[in-house]
């Protein structure tokens, strides 16, 4: 069982390069599931604008001169430390009320999601300091003036101000986009369990991965630190909806036009689709999901289900169902082997839940649990701040306000019965916003109708069925390829999303000018640009390659025997290739086409060298195009360009873009495409 008789530690603040407390009496952090003071908090005295100043001058001028792919490598390796490390933090997660089933999310969902960050920036970016974005735009009929859009790291401090409820993964999952793209992070955790933040933290800056001023936290009030954020910081916030107005309308924020994303406690629902009575798979995914959503951390997420909607024809069978489930929940220490549920964060906390569970009664009726009553397996609710599952039944929902409007941040839920899927969206929209939703449907019909409906209500919606039941992460799990956050009440803001939250970090900028100087400034050939034809490129190790080098290829005529040979040898016979008569009744074509792909192919032909050398593979292809057709007797060229060049770390290769136009005798261009390859850093291989 838990030890309550350490010694209380008082918190300090990482700030301007060095640890420091804060002044004056400091704030008791009492332990969630004991009562005993664990952490001592203040940050009086703290100088907030010389923490921005310092993050912006020393963390983010370092910063800034990494690529994307080297601040990636250095979350790697922070990230692999972490998790070998990480049976500290679940020793200290315990004093958070959460079991350690429970802080899995937090901890090693935490220390995955920067993982995931590294592996993506380095699969998807380049291993550049600037970021080109989209195409290049002709804005002129003859090439020689040209436009494309680039991103570039903000020239400022992100901060962060985290709620109560994650303290691992609420910090990690918005530093790892935000150090990717190349700006310094100061991290404000809620104070009720900032010591776990405080901990992770300290790890961190004592591998000296990062550089100086890279990270930064206060453990305590903000003070002043609004104060001082300029255009070239960020603000994001994750908590409830009333703190982060009040934030967002802070003067300065207002004033320069502060980047400020929110992320809000919502009352997200759970639907259970018309077609998915007692006794299919659906239904009993559907009861565990929302028994799972009410009590995984005590109901303390903010992607948990707070409104149940269900079939008016089902609704006694699921109350049934979730107050046989909910009964059995074992409450207690959360150490504690037997313990299913652990304590709220702070008996503050469990005060205001149960005043909360009173206003939602008003309109509501319980029909599971007791609000004043606590009944453990372990523990004191004296001292501990327990409380049991409560089941609310709302009989008309479509009239009463509270279960739309108020909620109890614990392990709380309203069921409201519907008639049709035209009411179910309804009810989902009356949340006004919400993170997400989730629907537990096997009907394809269902399925479309409630997406189509609730979609533009909600941040994320997931699908419920028996073909997912073993590999769905489920309703509450925010996941690092897609956003998290949600509209209106969920607070307007957008987090994670894979390298969509990198870029929200930086500045979209539209460039315009020459290719050579467009070329300069993003690192990629463009068409127009200066390129340069010495020894054929695939003979060139990344030592020797650079962007521009090209070969403009010898010429191969298309023959009817090349065309016949290609379908029968592939079996690709399509009418278009094969049947004169046929392919002039198509509109597109006045005789019989050459395939794309014998184009692609001879084009390759045309281009590769025959011995070893420094090109290792081909991986790919992107953005092919065939644009026009190819008959019999065209000839075909190919202008074959070194585009982009991106170096790995720890490898004994790079990926090289290639650019790859292929035209006939016309000079018309009748297939476009970027070739992928790994070349050798060095040729010949070294062991």
């Amino acid at each position: 069982m838990l030890d309550t008789g350490r010694t209380a530690r008082r918190l300090e603040s990482y700030v301007s390069g060095a640890w420091r407390a804060g002044q004056g009496e400091a704030k008791p952090l009492a332990h969630a599931a004991t009562g005993e003071v664990h952490a001592l908090i203040s940050s009086d005295g703290l100088d907030f604008a010389g923490a921005l100043d310092w993050g912006r001058r020393t963390g983010g001028t370092a910063l800034r001169r990494h690529t994307l792919h080297e601040r990636a490598l250095m979350l790697k390796a922070i990230g692999q430390a972490l998790m070998a490390g990480k049976d500290e933090f679940y020793a200290e997660s315990l004093a958070t009320g959460a079991t350690p089933r429970d802080a899995w999310p937090d901890i090693d969902g935490g220390i995955g999601t920067m993982l995931t960050f590294a592996s993506k920036a380095r699969r998807e970016l380049p291993n550049a300091h600037v970021l080109p974005e989209g195409p290049v735009e002709m804005l002129s009929r003859d090439g020689s003036f040209v436009g494309q859009h680039i991103l570039t790291p903000l020239e400022g401090v992100a901060v962060h101000i985290n709620a109560f409820n994650f303290p691992v993964w609420g910090m990690l999952e918005k530093i790892a986009p935000a150090l990717i793209a190349g700006v310094p992070c100061v991290v404000k955790p809620a104070s009720q369990t900032a010591y776990l933040t405080e901990l992770v933290v300290r790890r961190i800056l004592e591998m000296q991965i990062l550089p100086e001023g890279a990270l930064q936290l206060i453990c305590g009030g903000v003070g002043d630190l609004l104060d001082h954020v300029t255009g070239q910081d960020a603000v994001t916030f994750t908590g409830s909806a009333q703190t982060g107005q009040k934030l967002r309308t802070h003067p300065a924020v207002v004033q320069n036009s502060v980047r400020f994303t929110m992320e809000a406690d919502s009352l997200n629902a759970a639907i259970l689709g018309p077609d998915a009575g007692p006794g299919t798979p659906e239904f009993d995914l559907f009861v565990k999901e929302v028994a799972r959503e009410m009590t995984a951390k005590a109901g303390q997420k903010c992607t948990a289900i707070r409104r149940v909607l269900v079939p008016a024809a089902h609704e006694g069978a699921v109350i049934d169902a979730l107050r046989a489930t909910l009964d059995r929940t074992a409450v207690g220490l959360p150490d504690d082997a037997q313990t299913r549920m652990g304590a709220l964060v702070s008996l503050g906390e469990r005060e205001g839940v149960r005043a909360r569970i009173r206003e939602i009664a008003a309109e509501a009726e319980i029909v599971c649990g007791t609000p004043d009553e606590v009944r453990l397996s372990s523990g004191d609710a004296a001292r501990g701040a327990f409380l049991n599952p409560v089941l609310l039944r709302c009989a008309d929902p479509f009239t009463a306000r509270a279960p739309h409007e108020i909620e109890a941040f614990g392990p709380v839920a309203t069921v409201m019965a519907y008639d049709g899927v035209e009411e179910a969206v309804a009810l989902a929209k009356l949340g006004k916003g919400s993170l997400v939703s989730s629907v537990f449907t096997n009907d394809t019909g269902v399925a479309a109708e409630m997406v189509r409906g609730v979609a533009a209500f909600h941040g994320r919606i997931m699908l419920g069925n028996r073909d997912s039941a073993k590999s769905s992460t489920g309703h509450g799990a925010p996941l690092a390829p897609l956003v998290h956050g949600g509209p209106g009440r969920a607070g307007g803001g957008e987090e994670m999303g894979g390298m969509r939250g990198v870029k929200h970090f930086m500045m979209r900028s539209a460039i315009q000018g020459t290719p050579r100087l467009l070329a300069a400034v993003t690192g990629e050939w463009v068409p127009g640009a200066p390129a340069q034809q010495d020894i054929h490129p695939f003979r060139k190790s990344l030592a020797d390659l650079r962007i521009g080098d090209q070969i403009v290829t010898d010429r191969r005529e298309i023959t009817e025997a090349d065309v016949e040979h290609f379908a029968h040898f592939t079996g690709d016979t399509f009418y278009a290739h094969m049947d004169r008569e046929a392919a002039r009744a198509n509109p597109f074509f006045e005789d019989r086409v050459a395939h794309g792909y014998l184009i692609a192919s001879f084009a390759a032909g045309l281009f590769v060298m025959p011995e070893p050398g420094p090109v290792l593979a081909n991986y790919g292809v992107d953005h092919l195009r065939f644009l026009a057709p190819v008959y019999f007797g065209d000839s075909l060229q190919v202008r074959l360009t070194c585009k982009q060049i991106t170096p790995r770390d720890g490898t004994v290769y790079g990926e090289v873009r290639w650019d790859c136009c292929v035209t006939n005798q016309n000079q018309e261009v009748v297939a476009q495409y970027d070739v992928l390859t790994m070349v050798a850093k060095t040729w010949p291989l070294t062991e």
